[in-house]
């Protein structure tokens, strides 16, 4: 069985990351992709069997206006960690068609219900809650280029969430990512760059990996993840906040 992670451009005008594991938490695959077609093209080799592909994107968009449930609840327990998810509605132009994650499941014929017992599924999930409960962090990291943030802070929390995804290789659930040549090339990506696009083409790969191993924890510890929302009105799935740290 493979776990898939799509950090998926909602348009499909910026690049997508890409990243797959295999059942025993090795990665064999991270980079990036384009349009619909090559998404596809990247993922056929591992989806023709049983798979759990996560889409960091909507996959079910039913709201006119404002912001899902799923939205809603992830931001109760989160966005004191600064990990809220952005508003998600069908004014918005790039859900106007349908989501583009939909689209993309379907062309795979993957189940989308998060609670499927298919052997062939997709999952909307979302990688900044889940390295706040993975890595413990107190705040998101900063790796996303926005203003005030320069070159080296922005490399620095990059490299910061790159070596939390090695750590995973000594928890309960493993991932392997040390040694393979497309992470080997990702990592000497960003300890080289010079610019925030060199670091903006190299997020989206690592943010993939992040959500490729959600798939992967979410299939062996069902028990600990938290499905926001509902197929019906949208959700997200994420590893659930500890006790200690959900602040009721």
């Amino acid at each position: 069985m493979y776990f898939a992670g799509v950090d998926l451009a909602w348009a499909g005008r910026n690049p997508t990351g890409v990243a797959v594991v295999d059942a025993g938490g090795s990665l064999v695959h991270v980079g990036a992709a384009g349009d619909d077609a090559t998404v596809l093209a990247t993922l056929s080799p591992y989806v023709r069997g049983q798979c759990l592909v996560a889409f960091d994107a909507p996959l079910v968009v039913t709201n006119p206006t404002g912001q899902r449930p799923a939205e809603a609840a992830l931001n109760r327990d989160f966005r004191r960690f600064e990990a809220g998810a952005h508003p998600v509605n069908t004014a918005k132009p790039e859900f106007a068609d349908g989501p583009r994650a939909a689209r993309l499941a379907r062309a795979m014929g993957l189940d989308m219900d998060p609670r499927s017992p298919a052997p062939r599924r997709a999952i909307e999930v979302y990688p900044h809650p889940a390295t706040v409960v993975l890595f413990r962090l107190a705040r998101t990291l900063k790796y996303k280029a926005k203003p005030g943030r320069g070159v080296e802070q922005l490399k620095s929390e990059l490299l910061l969430l790159m070596d939390g995804i090695e750590k995973l290789a000594h928890v309960a659930v493993p991932l392997h990512v040390a040694g393979h040549d497309d992470w080997v090339r990702l990592r000497k990506r960003v300890t080289t760059a010079q610019r925030k696009s060199e670091l903006r083409r190299a997020e989206d790969p690592v943010d993939a990996v992040v959500c490729a191993y959600v798939a992967l924890y979410a299939q062996r510890c069902p028990a600990d993840v938290t499905i926001y929302g509902d197929f019906a009105t949208g959700y997200i799935v994420t590893p659930s906040l500890p006790a200690d740290r959900t602040g009721r």
